[in-house]
């Protein structure tokens, strides 16, 4: 049986985080809303309580039966996780005197403890909360302090008795609550308090890797399909890529893909991404259909009708094609972990509206497969490479489905996609001359197409669109920071694009992070 950590969601940003650092320990996790705890958790060896923006003391603050899992299970509060273990169990929860933010020093900590151990004295930890625990439930120890925060780790150790637990009267396993971060970067040892947690204290087997995850869902996909024909949609990116040649080794030549060319992909993408499927091996099905997508994108302004178009437009062309595979059963979909968990928050309402998350068209009449469900971004590109996939495209930057549509403001036209590619193409290209590349999550250029700046070139007058560059960097894209390149670099490729690139007079570069922007424009 695989073992797994359960991690409750109450919401907080970084959640994911939490998760993304539990399973670069070689260990499963799954982020659930708080309120869905599992009725069978025979496979789960831990609970991570996460963050979340509410007070303990807010009406509509999320709240768990802690007597689900506590003393049965060994328990990790983080932030609001503490908090509300310590609320819920007798403890005091007060507002802080002012928001503890930032930076902060565990100038105590129970070295003796298996949470910490291997830290050193003055650990840097993160801290993010308006509430702060002044006191702590009876049967429970202070184990971390900082100048600020004497309630910065509690513990209560396994055997403690207690009238405070309702169904377990002696804790056969431990609780542990803290009031910083550790899955964030700046908490300088919380990757160790992670492992010491989901390794030591839990027992993890660290068995969860990408050579397994091959190896187990490929037998999966093969009891799961029989010999039933699969569809699958291709859009050149990682996450369809690797899902297609996962697929490729379970049932072969019973895959058909099919890659729709909406007409804003990026320069000479269409071929390039064909010829590399076709060194794959990939049963692979090209569609032109830019002309249909132009003409219903003509004259549209709005970013979200233009992705409400795209999305339809591209339904429609992929289940003309589809239908004419008559026999197949399953449609797959690169769905990864973050799209699903990013698709519905924990309050039920969508906040992602692009993701192929949720059903299927009713007409189609297939069922779904999602061979990548459970993956991070950059667990998808370890399987990758266990699979043998080229590097190009497994470190490909992320792309959005409309393509250069959201990144074109105004309406669309053929003209504005061709000089966005001309000068997406520069940027790109030079990125990976320069060795940049793979230090970035993610670049793209803006085309500022409702706007217009005056310019000189030669002796003459123009009067052209700006552009704007954009590149971040990112471990996961729910935050991401903009990258600081060479100005050399920066210099080369302004010069480049407005010599080269007609159409364009004046070259900007986007040094707004995520929060509060985002990073695709549109």
């Amino acid at each position: 049986m695989q073992q797994k950590i359960i991690i409750l969601d109450f919401g907080s940003q970084t959640t994911q985080l939490i998760g993304r650092r539990v399973r670069e320990l070689d260990t499963f996790c799954e982020i659930l809303p708080y309120n869905k705890y599992p009725e069978d958790d025979s496979d789960v060896i831990g609970v991570i309580l996460s963050g979340s923006p509410y007070s303990v003391h807010d009406p509509e603050a999320f709240k768990v039966d802690l007597t689900r899992f506590i003393g049965r299970l060994p328990v990790l509060g983080i932030c609001y996780g503490a908090q509300f273990i310590s609320h819920t169990l007798g403890g005091k929860v007060e507002k802080a005197d002012s928001r503890e933010y930032g930076r902060a020093l565990l100038e105590t900590i129970d070295l003796s403890n298996p949470l910490f151990k291997g830290f050193e004295k003055d650990s840097q930890v993160w801290m993010s909360h308006g509430d702060t625990i002044t006191a702590i439930p009876e049967g429970f120890e202070v184990i971390g302090s900082t100048k600020d925060v004497k309630n910065a780790a509690f513990w209560c150790a396994p055997g403690t008795d207690s009238s405070l637990f309702t169904l377990h009267s002696s804790l056969s396993k431990g609780i542990w609550a803290v009031q910083f971060h550790p899955e964030v970067f700046h908490s300088v040892q919380g990757t160790l308090l992670l492992k010491n947690f989901v390794v030591d204290i839990c027992g993890s087997r660290q068995d969860w890797s990408a050579a397994s995850f091959v190896e187990t869902t490929v037998a999966e996909l093969k009891e799961q399909l029989g010999n039933d024909r699969v569809i699958l949609g291709l859009s050149g990116g990682v996450d369809s890529s690797v899902a297609a040649v996962l697929l490729n080794k379970a049932i072969g030549n019973r895959l058909t893909c099919i890659f729709v060319d909406h007409g804003m992909l990026r320069k000479n993408e269409f071929q390039q991404v064909m010829d590399d499927y076709k060194v794959l091996g990939l049963n692979v099905i090209g569609v032109d259909a830019s002309e249909r997508f132009f003409a219903d994108l003509a004259g549209v302004t709005d970013p979200e009708q233009k992705r409400k178009i795209i999305g339809r437009d591209f339904v429609e062309v992929f289940n003309a094609e589809a239908k004419k595979i008559t026999d197949a059963k399953w449609l797959a979909q690169g769905t990864i972990y973050p799209d699903r968990i990013e698709s519905l928050n924990i309050t039920g309402k969508v906040i992602k509206s692009h993701h192929n998350v949720g059903g299927l068209p009713e007409e189609m009449n297939l069922q779904l497969c999602e061979p990548l469900k459970w993956l991070f971004k950059d667990e998808v590109r370890r399987v990758g490479r266990q699979m043998g996939m080229p590097e190009h495209l497994i470190t490909r930057h992320p792309f959005p489905g409309p393509g250069l549509a959201v990144r074109i403001l105004g309406d669309i036209t053929p003209e504005k996609v061709r000089i966005l590619q001309d000068a997406d193409d520069i940027f790109i290209r030079g990125l990976r001359e320069w060795g940049l590349y793979d230090q970035i999550w993610q670049a793209g250029v803006v085309l500022l197409s409702s706007v217009r700046s005056v310019g000189v070139m030669g002796d003459e007058r123009t009067y052209e669109h700006p552009v704007a560059l954009r590149a971040v960097t990112s471990t996961d894209a729910m935050t991401a920071d903009w990258a600081h390149l060479p100005y050399d670099f920066m210099a080369r490729v302004s010069n480049e694009i407005i010599n080269k690139v007609r159409g364009v007079n004046r070259v900007c570069y986007d040094i707004s992070s995520k929060p509060p922007s985002t990073i695709e424009w549109e």
